[in-house]
């Protein structure tokens, strides 16, 4: 039953998540609240691994996910549930574009849903930043705003930001120097 729950949850998700990984993130949000197949801690490390590893943030949080809900099975039954709307869209679209390219309902369907996949991916973002920045649970009516952020964290959003636009590296050059970053901050 647990297999059937992971590739029908994980179906939905590749179904309606349109633009790629990151709008995923409110999909698989509410996954791990409802099922409690991890926490979010467990979900925002699992996204940085997802951005330094090679693969989908989507596929490899699916694998993830259904491997430590019921290992090798459940991390290939979420990941095949998540493809596997693409798949067969991808395959209905190739058969009727060409004919249907061009046509005023079809460039009006695209214009409408890109601006619902920014915001999509605006709002992950938002919570990623909630989970990595801000810490809400110390945001009290008798607190300092001063305790609402990590300001190691904070900078190193900054720093790696400012570094992006004046250098130019390959994004694995920033992923390899925040992991050694963080791992000095834990320290």
């Amino acid at each position: 039953m647990i297999y059937l729950t992971l590739f029908f949850e994980f179906f939905k998700v590749g179904l309606f998540a349109l633009g790629g990984g990151l709008a995923a993130l409110p999909f698989l949000q509410d996954l791990i609240i409802k099922y409690g197949w991890m926490t979010a801690e467990e979900l925002l490390n699992m996204i940085a691994i997802s951005e330094s590893t090679p693969g989908a943030i989507g596929i490899n949080t699916a694998t993830f996910i259904g491997y430590n809900t019921t290992g090798i099975a459940g991390g290939i039954t979420a990941t095949l549930g998540l493809a596997a709307p693409s798949i067969i869209i991808i395959i209905i679209i190739a058969h009727y574009f060409q004919k249907f390219n061009e046509h005023p309902l079809v460039e009006s369907a695209f214009s409408g849903i890109r601006p619902a996949v920014a915001g999509l991916i605006a709002s992950a973002a938002f919570e990623l930043a909630q989970g990595g920045i801000f810490e809400l649970n110390k945001l009290q009516l008798n607190q300092n705003f001063k305790d609402f952020f990590d300001y190691k964290s904070l900078l190193l959003l900054v720093f790696i930001f400012i570094a992006i636009r004046k250098f130019k590296q390959h994004p694995i050059v920033y992923i390899v120097f925040a992991a050694v970053i963080g791992i000095i901050f834990k320290f």
